[in-house]
């Protein structure tokens, strides 16, 4: 390792800082364009020591646990707090723009819908048994250590509000020291705390998380790998006026407001569509709200995430008839014949994108689509396939949730 005085050139795609090295490139977290730093550097990673010319783009950071002066932040929960709103909104619109570009993709992008502090519904927390206590928080950037937090800004203030009830079940839970995961999804009806990586409860260990759970307010439901461990209420999220309770462990959006925006893109686009086929549909955060218009068929993987949707539609008035269908879209597409009775599709598929999926939209011809996507890597590969079959792109919406993060949505709809 050697300390070097570099300027940063650019960011990178994870938000790190650039600069040119005598080896190549070096990365260094929470540097800016525009810094003389000191960097303590190992092959490409650049540890930040000392900002000797700053950015005018640095900012204070919105949270202590961010680490001081934003120089290097502590807590592994946010990458991007130390930069100014107008940097860090543009970098987050050139991710879309840059991966579209490398597809040779060049539409019109529209300004970044922001997130705000306090919109997160949904956060992932390591949590570990001490001898003393429970350690809750995030880990630290590229290390196993738990930074335990008393204050998170990007998370909502009903999840903050029960960081110490959330540890006491965590402590009734934890069976050794070995650190574990909590979900914490804040629905209508209470938080739903789902665990994963520990291995299972005995008798005793339920009892007391089930003591823990029923000694508190505000916990609507426990899970363990999947199986619940407590309910007290079912819990409850809104699709567009439809109330879900999604299974343990399912996704959802992380806030609500990106999550209006997306489906507004979405809905907005459809039209006058009379039925359309919802790709990936999870437990129907676009089928749902579809099927107020149009018919919808929803076609899902995940099983119980399919009857969570299957139960909402029946048992809400109004709808359009919503049809469901299980099937691995990776492994086995809707193919082209399948989906030519469709006046649209609107796919929102995992990171991994859905090229082979894209391939049999492309042959069938319908009219509208709707891509939605977390990955604009594989966003802009699934957009390439569609535009060399006679799709045009009619906008691209990029969208922050993870608010300081270098992890940006984007909507993105299309005519043939």
């Amino acid at each position: 390792m050697t300390i070097e005085a570099v300027t940063i050139k650019r960011l990178g795609a994870q938000g790190d800082g650039i600069a040119e090295g005598p080896d190549g490139p070096i990365y260094a977290p929470f540097t800016l364009p525009g810094e003389s730093v000191a960097l303590a550097v190992n092959k490409s990673h650049g540890t930040l020591m000392s900002v000797r010319e700053a950015s005018p783009e640095r900012v204070e950071p919105h949270c202590r646990h961010f680490g001081p002066d934003g120089i290097n932040g502590t807590c592994g929960g946010c990458t991007m707090q130390h930069a100014s709103d107008t940097l860090y909104h543009g970098f987050k619109r050139d991710l879309v723009i840059a991966a579209l570009k490398s597809k040779g993709l060049t539409p019109e992008v529209a300004p970044l819908i922001t997130a705000e502090p306090g919109q997160r519904r949904r956060a992932v927390f390591t949590a570990r048994k001490t001898e003393k206590d429970l350690l809750l928080g995030f880990n630290q950037a590229e290390s196993h250590h738990i930074v335990a937090i008393s204050e998170c800004p990007i998370a909502s203030p009903g999840i903050v509000s029960k960081l110490a009830t959330i540890a006491k079940v965590g402590a009734a839970m934890a069976v050794n020291a070995e650190p574990f995961r909590i979900t914490v999804l804040e629905t209508l009806s209470g938080l739903d705390l789902s665990v994963d990586g520990i291995k299972k409860l005995d008798d005793r260990e339920r009892r007391r998380t089930v003591e823990a759970v029923l000694g508190e307010r505000g916990i609507a439901r426990v899970s363990l790998n999947g199986e619940i461990i407590v309910e007290p209420v079912k819990p409850v999220i809104d699709f567009g006026g439809v109330s879900v309770s999604p299974p343990p462990g399912s996704f959802t959006q992380a806030t609500a407001q990106a999550e209006e925006a997306m489906a507004k893109l979405v809905l907005d686009h459809l039209g006058k569509s009379k039925r359309v086929a919802d790709l990936f549909a999870g437990c129907g955060t676009f089928a749902l709200r579809i099927a107020r218009k149009a018919r919808v068929h929803a076609v899902e993987g995940e099983d119980k995430a399919l009857k969570a949707l299957d139960l909402a539609a029946r048992n809400t008035q109004g709808l359009k008839p919503v049809t469901i269908e299980k099937r691995d879209l990776f492994r086995r597409p809707l193919m082209a014949q399948e989906l030519k009775v469709f006046d649209a599709v609107v796919f929102d598929p995992p990171r991994a994108g859905a090229d082979v999926q894209c391939h049999e939209i492309a042959r069938s011809g319908v009219k509208k689509v709707v891509a939605v996507s977390c990955n604009p890597v594989t966003l802009a590969r699934d957009l390439s396939i569609l535009v060399a079959a006679g799709y045009r792109i009619t906008s691209v919406t990029p969208i922050d949730q993870f608010l300081w993060s270098a992890h940006v949505e984007a909507v993105v709809t299309l005519e043939k």
